[in-house]
């Protein structure tokens, strides 16, 4: 069987989002691959960001801003630089800025969606693609079991909401227009939808998240301020899912009209825990700080109980997670440790080694 690293050696990939959190990680890793790495996204938020810091914009054969809003814009970019794979990250990936801005997080995460599945239509050299949204994007019942990839869509934030109808999108076009039995000869144009737990790892500044939120905090000195400590979530580190995308679209180059489907990428049981317990983690791996509880009864809503069944992923994919908790929150405040003092993108690359290691994928 082919590796990763041999699959993705040479093959020109596009990473849409690139400068986020989750997009430039893949971004670092698919380059120790040896891929041709694109990308497309707007502007990092800080020149703290894992995007800034690694310097991974040298290391790209195509670095475009671009507003994935912007249709036309997209598909020139897209047409002209001729990807054969295409990872699309791009988003407003918060829950309470899609509060104040419910227009401009339902124009990106399903208009932007759609742009991107257009440009992909028109590129016949595109031959997989993995539209990646969210464990939100569920109906959530505040079940005490994981949500499986035929769950209903669904929403009560505007977040939430956005993303279930960007997989409700998703399955329109890959039914529509992804269908191998409709599409012209020769051409094999598989596209799939990831859904992935909380993600954590080095490089993520975003506001009301909560390793940012704890490493703003224990820098500064301060008590980590905790709005949710009884919500949870399936956590896990950010290699995890990007190993899940990564085989995803290996298996659909190889094995057309087989994997072009919703996949979970979520953690084992045992990461399913509070927020208030990763937080806890957090500090005790930090070797400081202390927690407050500052929740709110009129804060805005929420989900207080999310977990994943990622039964799929393991049987037909043969993917699992292969951190524990622990761990996976060692390794992320391992990156905020080290981040002043060295070079970030060694720093990157040592993980996904340890990661790669630990998994079996080298």
């Amino acid at each position: 069987m082919t590796s990763l690293s041999e699959f993705y050696k040479g093959k020109r990939v596009l990473v849409t989002g690139h400068t986020g959190f989750k997009g430039s990680w893949l971004s670092i890793w698919l380059n120790e691959m040896g891929a041709v790495v694109g990308g497309i996204s707007q502007d990092p938020s800080s020149d703290k960001d894992n995007y800034s810091l690694s310097d991974i914009s040298g290391h790209l054969d195509l670095d475009a801003r671009a507003d994935i809003r912007n249709g036309h814009w997209l598909k020139e970019i897209i047409t002209e630089w001729k990807p054969d794979i295409v990872f699309h990250l791009a988003a407003q990936p918060l829950v309470r800025l899609s509060y104040s801005f419910p227009v401009d997080t339902f124009e990106t995460n399903v208009l932007g969606t759609i742009n991107v599945m257009e440009a992909i239509r028109l590129t016949p050299s595109v031959r997989s693609a993995v539209m990646i949204t969210t464990d939100k994007c569920y109906e959530n019942k505040e079940q005490i079991w994981g949500y499986r990839e035929n769950d209903p869509m669904g929403g009560h934030d505007p977040y939430s909401a956005s993303k279930g109808a960007a997989e409700l999108a998703i399955s329109s076009w890959r039914r529509s227009f992804f269908n191998t039995e409709t599409l012209p000869d020769g051409q094999h144009q598989q596209i799939a939808s990831a859904r992935a737990g909380n993600v954590i790892g080095g490089g993520d500044w975003a506001k009301d998240r909560i390793v940012p939120d704890c490493i703003r905090a224990l820098e500064e000195g301060r008590p980590v301020e905790i709005r949710s400590p009884h919500a949870v979530r399936p956590w896990q580190h950010v290699l995890e899912p990007l190993s899940g995308y990564l085989l995803l679209a290996k298996l659909m180059w190889e094995h057309p009209n087989q994997y072009n489907q919703a996949w979970n990428f979520g953690p084992a049981n045992e990461s399913v825990a509070t927020v208030w317990h990763v937080a806890s983690e957090i500090v005790e791996a930090y070797g400081k700080g202390s927690l407050t509880d500052v929740s709110d009864p009129n804060s805005l809503h929420e989900a207080s109980l999310l977990t994943l069944d990622i039964t799929k992923a393991r049987q037909l994919l043969a993917w699992q997670p292969v951190f524990t908790l622990q761990e996976a929150v060692r390794l992320t405040v391992d990156w905020y440790k080290r981040y002043a003092s060295e070079n970030v993108y060694n720093l990157c690359r040592e993980h996904i080694h340890t990661y790669s290691q630990k998994a079996g994928i080298m």
